[in-house]
């Protein structure tokens, strides 16, 4: 009889309602039409729920851009801070997670915003602290966006002052005493008296502390700033790696940055994504995975493989590989573009095959299969360190996602990888973490790091 594993896995479902799959909503079947109503995130949600993923997630975008090239995969159709408010009434205790930008708020109302989330919640809120590489110029008077370097500085001063103010009032300030009058222990609220290089915030925050004392903190950065950020303030990672070894690596290297930090490295969860086409069986799913690319408009898939590479592939036919030589090498190539040219050289992907796969997984590893298939891939990754779980991409809504939560989760079930039930009452004891005790978040300044 096979021995069950000493740990299991945490996912998450990122929350994509057109499918991860860019023009996956083409599907006779999807609910392109329901996309911006409360129903289809409740469905979803609540799917995800039924299926004990630890938190649905939802990204951002705050520029019109994409939708322009018809491209409505990862845009702010759904606003995360109004889309969590609205899923709390109707789950109950699968986390919530959204994305908010330390380009473009400020650190007291982002404090406020996720107290309160995390207080309504009943302490099931997470935050995923990006820096935003869009929208800056077009709206929000930037005559261009600052380098990754000053982004990620000001983000690390953006997220102290963050846990400072979480920070400002004691788990016991509140004391509510009818016989005295006193509703809360002054003394227990502390003003931060914050100036730094981007902010000056007194303090304390006008809210009680959050349930979890810090919502979890998610964080999704492949270069060394962003690394450094993750790996000294983040709970929770979320990356694209497609290759298990450079998996591997990237998740020693944030747990390094962790430990120098004075972290315990296994306080930090890293969840790369995956798409998982699956299906009852094997060729069902390549059925399923060659009905998805049907859908994917190829003239538009040239144009934005060009602009990930960083050059045309317009005169290239569609069934042959891009030249070696095409690929520069240059400081500003990010670890997704020699994702591409690995892609490209190494294994000879041909141009349509190259569109169909960043169409479909942007960077992320795709798992096309049987449950069992899929999910001894999984398993590999998860038994050799590279990963802590995995955040999940469903390839279309409804029937990617459908049969990811019904098929795949239920299979590592089975297996002992996956939760059966919800344990805890918050999102920070189902997922493992340490509750915060009070103490500041220090982040090490980040001169010197490349973008």
């Amino acid at each position: 009889m096979a021995t069950r594993p000493d740990r299991r896995m945490i996912l998450t479902m990122f929350m994509l309602t057109t499918g991860f799959q860019i023009d996956s909503w083409r599907d006779p079947r999807s609910r392109i039409e329901d996309v911006g109503s409360l129903d289809l995130i409740a469905d979803m949600a609540r799917a995800a729920e039924a299926a004990k993923l630890h938190a649905v997630f939802f990204g951002d975008g705050v520029d019109v851009g994409t939708i322009r090239d018809n491209n409505i995969r990862n845009t702010g159709l759904y606003e995360p801070i109004s889309s969590i408010g609205a899923l709390i009434g109707v789950t109950d205790k699968i986390g919530l997670v959204g994305s908010l930008s330390t380009s473009f708020f400020e650190p007291y109302n982002a404090a406020r915003q996720f107290a309160g989330l995390d207080r309504l919640s009943g302490g099931r809120v997470g935050w995923n602290i990006v820096t935003s590489l869009f929208g800056g110029a077009q709206n929000f008077g930037l005559d261009a966006m600052p380098s990754p370097e000053a982004r990620y500085d000001k983000a690390a001063e953006f997220v102290d002052v963050v846990g400072a103010l979480w920070d400002s009032w004691t788990d016991d300030t509140v004391i509510a005493d009818r016989v005295s009058g006193q509703w809360a222990r002054t003394e227990g609220i502390v003003d931060i008296d914050h100036s730094g290089a981007h902010f000056r915030v007194a303090g304390a925050l006008n809210m009680m502390r959050p349930p979890q004392g810090h919502p979890v903190l998610f964080q999704a950065g492949q270069s060394a700033p962003g690394m450094r950020l993750g790996g000294t303030v983040a709970d929770a990672i979320y990356t694209a790696q497609s290759d298990k070894r450079a998996a591997r690596a990237y998740a020693d290297g944030v747990r390094e940055i962790a430990a120098a930090a004075g972290r315990d490295p296994h306080d930090l969860k890293v969840l790369p994504g995956v798409v998982p086409i699956v299906a009852e069986t094997a060729s069902e799913a390549e059925e399923l995975s060659r009905e998805l690319a049907g859908y994917i408009d190829l003239d538009a898939g040239r144009r934005r493989l060009g602009a990930a590479v960083g050059f045309s592939v317009a005169d290239l036919d569609a069934d042959e590989a891009i030249p070696a030589e095409r690929f520069a090498v240059n400081p500003g190539n990010n670890s997704r573009w020699e994702t591409w040219r690995r892609m490209a050289v190494d294994e000879k992907r041909t141009v349509r095959e190259m569109i169909v796969d960043f169409a479909r997984a942007g960077g992320h590893r795709i798992l096309i299969g049987s449950p069992g298939e899929v999910a001894d891939s999984m398993i590999d990754w998860f038994e050799d360190g590279a990963c802590d779980g995995f955040n999940l991409d469903p390839p279309s809504i409804p029937v990617g996602m459908r049969n990811m939560l019904d098929l795949l989760v239920p299979e590592l079930q089975e297996r002992g990888y996956f939760q059966t039930e919800y344990s805890g009452d918050t999102l920070r004891e189902r997922m493992g973490l340490p509750r915060p005790t009070g103490r500041r978040l220090q982040v090490p300044a980040l001169a010197g790091d490349a973008g």
